[in-house]
């Protein structure tokens, strides 16, 4: 499939690229329901996961509006 990008497109994709060289260690992007989502590893530095599974809601700092989906392929 041979799939054409704009120079906007390849811009956006490239602005990502660079932000993952100073993304913090102490953060970490989750797709929930369409939502991304930021959030703040645990103290001991594990995920922010609930004791019976899932993501922990508590520790979102942020929300960023790009269409996103968490499922698998």
């Amino acid at each position: 499939m041979d799939i054409k990008l704009t120079a906007h497109e390849e811009r956006a994709i490239n602005s990502l690229k660079n932000l993952s060289k100073r993304w913090p260690k102490s953060l970490w992007l989750y797709s929930g329901a369409g939502t991304l989502c930021v959030m703040k590893f645990k103290e001991d530095g594990t995920f922010a996961l609930k004791k019976h599974g899932g993501s922990d809601p508590d520790y979102v700092v942020a929300t960023i509006d790009i269409l996103n989906d968490g499922g698998d392929w």
